[in-house]
């Protein structure tokens, strides 16, 4: 996501170059950071405001990092829905929506504002508290697993093509359950399990719980995709889940590293999502 080139808001008495921005809500949040939205929230120390809140990345004058905190929510989806068009789009909130100016990045930011000097953690003695860091994606853990149904979910044409229509065949009478709890092979692409893989298993009843008693919020989201279709998203402890309403999953696991399991529909899947689709948080 582009942010503006030199467009300075007012927050905590200093100027910031903006870079960037995303949204912290119960159906959008930079999901490295939890497996659901209060968990995000924690990772920032925020409360989880039932709104939510929008994150202001940039640097002050003397280059170092500062994640501003906005409880105007509706101003940072209009940016960044304007960058992602290729619009420009003045994001100056008003100091009024300031919650709080946390010091570092909480995530990974490419680019860095002209004129100031390189990206770096504020002076011990300016900030009150420990700068913000990404969290360390170099090796497999839950927030790479997380990082990589991301990808899934923006890529999903790409991910669905390398499984292609042959390798979930129509289950014969009374291998419905089988079917849809054994993942299948792609090219090149995912990995995959023995038949009954139990990892997979444990994913299917754990999000099947969700529908008795609901999780966290933003465990579960549900998305736009083509046609009457969603795209889903579930997590758990150790697990991530990405789906379309009208075709198969993939599950990620914490144990095992860079695996990508696609599941296929069966006779139990489709009524899972759908069940899925109805309790889970949609963007406003």
């Amino acid at each position: 996501m582009a942010g503006t080139d030199e467009e300075a808001v007012d927050a905590a008495d200093e100027a910031l170059y903006v870079l960037t921005a995303v949204l912290l809500t119960p159906a959008q949040f930079p999901s490295v950071l939890g497996d659901d939205y209060p968990e995000a929230c924690a990772a920032l120390e925020l409360a989880p405001r039932a709104d939510g809140y929008g994150l202001v990345l940039g640097q002050d004058g003397e280059g170092a990092r500062w994640t501003v905190v906005i409880d105007d929510v509706s101003l940072v989806a209009v940016a960044i829905a304007s960058w992602d068009c290729g619009m420009e789009y003045d994001l100056s909130p008003d100091e009024r929506t300031v919650v709080a100016a946390l010091p570092g990045w909480p995530l990974a930011v490419a680019v860095a504002a002209p004129n100031v000097p390189a990206p770096h953690d504020p002076a011990p003695d300016v900030a009150d508290r420990a700068a913000l860091k990404p969290p360390d994606t170099s090796v497999w853990g839950p927030a790479q697993r997380r990082l990589g149904a991301d990808e899934i979910a923006l890529q999903w044409a790409i991910w669905r093509e390398q499984i292609g229509a042959d390798f979930f065949p129509p289950p014969a009478a009374g291998a419905a359950q089988a079917a849809e709890e054994t993942p299948a092979k792609a090219p090149e692409g995912p990995g995959t399990a023995p038949k009954g893989h139990l990892g997979i298993r444990r994913v299917l009843a754990e999000a099947r719980a969700y529908v008795d008693a609901p999780p966290p919020l933003g465990r579960v989201r549900s998305s736009f995709a083509p046609g009457d279709a969603r795209t889903l998203r579930a997590d758990g402890p150790g697990w991530s889940l990405v789906a379309r309403t009208d075709d198969i999953a993939f599950v990620l696991l914490d144990e095992e590293p860079g695996e990508v399991l696609p599941v296929g529909r069966g006779s139990e899947l489709p009524g899972l999502l759908e069940a899925l689709d109805k309790m889970a948080v949609r963007p406003f």
